[in-house]
């Protein structure tokens, strides 16, 4: 129950009656208006901008439309004041009886509270992490693949039908220096020294990889020229490495639905066919690009070249697809990537990429928009570096040395759910510090433990209260007299409560699941604040002699932790419990 949306429909169907009544004109567009929690909460509990939006195309001063407003809304029994404010704003009180109705309906609903039909089933595919198969994966993945999974979780939640897909970049020339970096590791096995030269993997993850070519084909390979192992071996190395990458996204608690594969597209006509649609349109022309300013990028030639009139679809230049020698350049089959996705017929893409990936953004957009139409929405999220800090000091990786951070040591040093919670702690854009020591700290500056710990309270509550004999099963507690719930303090808390399905429908449309991060530290605050306010005021305790006013002062913490629980599993955290 989105209880914003509610209020919302209730505007709706006043502005709908002054129209009937020629308070306003007909015709008049409502999409703008809204309901939202004011700036100031001391001017109310609610506040809509109705008269403000309406007030120009009804020719009508925005104060009248906000006065005659207040009028209709005041009928309704659950607003209990509706003040005109400023220009023409409208601030609107609720009853108490609707912040303790919400208790009610958390503790009925559980953890589905605050779930989202907004989504009505539209099909939509989240790719993430996409790391290249030459290694484990390191921290800097880390961040997109809790991002794209706690996202894919929000969408569900909010009543998306969601696919998590990863795409194998197997492609390039980059599973041929695996190929060649495997060998050494093979022949390492043999007892022969690795010819780790410039430009190969220097890791040594790569040495189980060399004892199993060893037991696959003995020293069958060791005297022979590349031309004759340089396929067998990349094939194999790049199994063994997405073997690895699919144990450390399950260490952190990822699963994908489906896998795609890059070298797949390549002699199967799927690259031609992506380019010929475009072509059919009058999207694809041979011709020289200006030479870029600045740095010149990879694909840039100054010779004829086939390119793509993605400025037609909103980007700033058109792009190349084939070089002049006619191989295809990196964008191609990233066109026939998302043609594809196009094809199996999703709603909407999102795209979780590096913050290296930011000149990829416009021309993806433009090629999808051309594919599909206009029809399919393409959203990209560019994810900023995290950097790793430990006693002070900052965590050093370089993937090409060998000597980078993998995401297995942030799991293992920290924990996949503590890990996961602090990387949406930041939104995707801005960069995030990752202390080993801070997020393991228990302390009010760590909202991981912050959150878990208002969870563990009301467990402790729950606890305490059963063995003083109380019944505080869900059902008894949702039969509560929630009207003893009457202290301001109890009610903010309760209002906090309200705000998570807006909060849930808010953060879908905008595919940012940092904002659930954020509301559940703000509703563990509240919570830590009602108790610490209980250890000065003796009524304000969730225990009470009376056990009418206990049960109903239990369903509130109760209520607490319902949402608790229901966001931390959007975030893909397994709520505590218990704290020592």
């Amino acid at each position: 129950m989105n209880l914003f949306a509610d209020i919302r429909a209730t505007v709706i169907t006043a502005l709908t009656a002054m129209q009937s009544e020629g308070t306003l004109p007909s015709g008049l567009d409502f999409s703008n208006v809204a309901v939202e929690p004011p700036r100031d909460a001391a001017h109310g509990d609610m506040a809509t901008n109705a008269a403000m939006v309406l007030a120009k195309p009804a020719g009508l001063q925005p104060r009248a439309i906000a006065e005659a407003l207040a009028i209709r809304l005041l009928a309704d029994s659950r607003i209990t004041s509706a003040d005109v404010a400023g220009p023409g704003f409208l601030n609107l009180r609720l009853a108490p009886v609707v912040w303790q109705g919400l208790v009610h309906k958390a503790l009925v609903s559980g953890t589905d509270f605050g779930r989202s039909t907004i989504g009505a089933g539209i099909k939509v595919n989240v790719e993430f992490v996409s790391a290249n198969p030459t290694g484990p994966m390191h921290v800097g993945h880390v961040r997109g693949a809790v991002v794209g999974d706690a996202l894919a979780n929000l969408l569900a939640f909010a009543g998306w039908t969601v696919t998590r897909e990863y795409y194998i970049n197997d492609g390039g020339a980059q599973v041929d220096v695996l190929a060649r970096s495997a060998f050494e590791r093979y022949r390492q096995a043999h007892g022969l020294d690795p010819e780790i030269r410039e430009g190969l993997y220097p890791g040594e993850y790569l040495i189980p990889v060399g004892e199993a070519l060893k037991e696959k084909y003995g020293d069958s390979l060791l005297d022979k020229g590349e031309q004759f192992w340089l396929a067998d071996i990349r094939e194999f190395s790049t199994q063994m490495m997405m073997q690895m990458i699919r144990e450390d996204l399950a260490a952190l608690g990822v699963s994908m639905d489906v896998y795609s594969s890059e070298k797949a597209l390549y002699g199967t006509g799927k690259i031609e066919a992506a380019i010929n649609t475009l072509r059919d349109m009058g999207l694809i022309y041979e011709g020289t690009l200006e030479p870029p300013k600045g740095k010149e990028p990879e694909d840039w030639e100054p010779r004829v070249q086939t390119l793509f009139r993605s400025t037609a679809h909103g980007d700033d230049v058109d792009r190349p697809v084939q070089k002049s020698d006619g191989s295809w350049t990196y964008f191609a089959p990233d066109i026939a990537y998302h043609f594809d996705k196009v094809q199996r017929g999703f709603d909407q893409l999102i795209d979780i990429f590096g913050a290296d990936h930011g000149g990829y953004v416009k021309r993806m957009k433009a090629a999808v928009s051309a594919l599909s139409g206009g029809r399919v929405a393409l959203d990209i999220k560019l994810i900023q570096l995290v950097k790793l800090w430990k006693n002070g000091e900052p965590f050093k990786m370089s993937k090409r040395a060998g000597t980078f951070v993998t995401l297995r040591d942030v799991v293992e040093m920290a924990g996949a759910d503590v890990t996961r919670f602090i990387m949406l702690t930041r939104k995707n854009d801005v960069a995030l510090d990752f202390d080993f020591d801070k997020v393991l700290e228990q302390s009010k500056d760590n909202p991981v433990f912050y959150v878990q710990y208002a969870n563990a309270r009301v467990n402790s509550i729950l606890r305490k209260a059963r063995e003083a004999g109380m019944d505080v099963s869900d059902a008894t507690l949702a039969a509560a007299d929630l009207t003893k719930l009457d202290h301001v303090a109890e009610i903010e808390v309760a209002k906090k409560i309200a705000e998570w399905p807006r909060l849930v429908e808010t953060a879908a449309r905008g595919n940012e699941p940092h904002r659930v991060a954020f509301y559940l530290y703000e509703l563990a605050s509240d919570l830590h604040g009602l108790w610490n306010r209980g250890n000065d005021e003796p009524a304000l305790r969730f225990l009470q002699d009376d056990t009418a006013t206990s049960t109903a002062k239990i369903a509130l913490a109760r209520a607490v932790g319902v949402v608790i629980c229901s966001g931390l599993g959007i975030l893909g955290v397994t709520p505590v419990e218990e704290m020592r």
